[in-house]
């Protein structure tokens, strides 16, 4: 089982590789841009949410300098997060639609950069070897039971958003099965 940094940035890459794939594709791509950006917002709300569940708090506890980096990625979530709701209500040739995709990679591009430069060098050196192993295997866990979709009204920290959590990533999987 990888650890944490490592389950993280490997979904760092996949993310960005969709980006790319989103940015190679033609005005008349409709289809196959609205797919991308469904992969897109299933893989960043589930990435979100096993960080804000697990990576975070444990973060938060170590320094000062680590709780206001940690809050300061909250909050990015939470732009993220208002960006993929407002996408899921776009059509994807709506005029809107490409230009706000350009603006959320762009910032989680921007948040990607700072998390692997600051945060994560941080909790390397803060945790030993079997701890992000630990951390890693919360959140594997937790990517099974949580919400898929973005709701950036929810709880982003803990208990609150484990409670929540669960019953919004259990409805979010049954929609996506019916196709709603």
């Amino acid at each position: 089982m990888p650890d944490a940094i490592t389950t993280l940035k490997d979904d760092h890459q996949r993310v960005e590789k969709l980006f790319k794939e989103y940015e190679d594709t033609t005005d008349r791509a409709i289809k196959t841009r609205q797919r991308l950006v469904d992969e897109i917002t299933e893989l960043l709300s589930v990435h979100a949410e096993i960080e804000e569940l697990v990576l975070y708090p444990a973060a938060r506890a170590l320094s000062d300098d680590a709780d206001a980096t940690a809050l300061e990625r909250l909050e990015e979530h939470h732009l993220v997060k208002v960006v993929l709701a407002e996408l899921q209500k776009l059509d994807p040739e709506d005029e809107r639609f490409h230009p706000k995709v350009q603006v959320l990679i762009e910032n989680v591009r921007h948040h990607v950069e700072e998390e692997e430069t600051e945060l994560f060098p941080e909790l390397r050196a803060a945790f030993g070897r079997n701890d992000m192993k630990e951390l890693g295997e919360a959140m594997e866990k937790a990517r099974s039971w949580v919400p898929t979709r973005p709701h950036p009204g929810a709880p982003d920290e803990p208990p609150a958003n484990a409670v929540l959590g669960l019953v919004t990533g259990l409805v979010d999987r049954v929609r996506s099965r019916v196709g709603v």
